[in-house]
């Protein structure tokens, strides 16, 4: 086996389920760990009893993003695919993204196309990810991505460790863009793949506006991070003038401010050609109807 899949879950009992026996029909099948983040709904006791041959790890609190850290501490395959309790891998998609990364010793991420059930539509992201300005090296069996979707992505396991995997600090939301950055200002890359395809049916159970309020926050914290000090306050600048004027956008910003000593205390910027790949996409971004903290 060249991956392993890690889903990480919370109180979403009946689409986990769903996930892991479509997991467990795929040819292989591959190894599964799963994470769950201190379910109150049943879930761990359901996964030990349905599904005894997958791993499961029982966390006493919600780890978030995190938790997909603690499962990589026990992957042994090279890669390892990361999977929320709403997606799923197409039969063929993990070979297929295992083959390129084999391929290519310096590529770290594939990220799939991801079509929306019921009905198999494309996620708004995608054409976003097909069209990305990101700039990348000729050998690069995709379009160059800046980050990536973790739910929908392979990485390469010994490049995940490298960079120090999710931030704990940043939890959930939006934790994606700092590893990514992370991982490229050491030297990897990430890409997009058309014929490596991801479903998602997007659970209703699902807390909207924590997520938002920490996609804000987040979004700040790798700004100021990791971004040049002109670059941050334009891009500020410009979230704040986007964003909505409630509680959430309020509870946001104040944990934001709250983070300043920690943000300063972790500063660095990204090398230039790193920062150059970033700068590229501003124009997307500002343009996205897929990556806006409005609803």
């Amino acid at each position: 086996m060249r991956c392993t899949v890690v889903v990480i879950t919370r109180d979403r009992r009946r689409s986990l389920l769903a996930t892991l026996g479509r997991l467990r029909a795929l040819p292989g099948p591959p190894p599964v760990i799963v994470v769950d983040n201190a379910s109150r709904d049943g879930s761990p006791d359901a996964v030990a009893e349905e599904f005894p041959g997958f791993r499961l790890i029982r966390s006493q609190r919600n780890l978030g993003a995190v938790a997909r850290n603690l499962a990589v501490d026990h992957v042994r395959t090279p890669y390892v695919a990361f999977c929320d309790d709403d997606t799923w891998w197409e039969p063929g998609a993990l070979p297929r993204a295992a083959d390129l990364l084999d391929a290519h010793p310096r590529l770290a991420v594939v990220t799939g196309r991801i079509l929306v059930e019921p009905g198999g539509r494309e996620d708004p992201i995608v054409p976003e990810l097909r069209g990305s300005p990101v700039p990348g090296p000729s050998w690069i069996p995709g379009p160059a991505l800046g980050s990536f979707l973790a739910g929908a992505s392979m990485l390469r396991a010994e490049a995940f460790r490298e960079a120090g995997g999710f931030s704990p600090r940043l939890w959930l939301g939006g934790e994606e863009e700092l590893l990514s950055a992370d991982l490229m200002a050491l030297g990897w890359h990430l890409c997009y793949a058309e014929d490596v395809v991801v479903h998602h049916e997007p659970s209703p159970l699902r807390e909207a506006h924590l997520r938002r309020r920490h996609g804000i926050r987040n979004t700040l914290w790798f700004t100021w991070l990791r971004r040049p000090l002109p670059v941050a306050f334009r891009r500020t600048a410009g979230l704040l003038r986007t964003l909505p004027r409630d509680r959430v956008t309020a509870g946001a910003l104040a944990e934001a401010a709250a983070g300043l000593r920690w943000v300063a205390r972790e500063r660095r910027t990204l090398p230039r050609d790193v920062e150059a790949r970033l700068r590229s996409l501003e124009e997307a971004q500002r343009t996205s109807k897929a990556r806006r903290y409005v609803s």
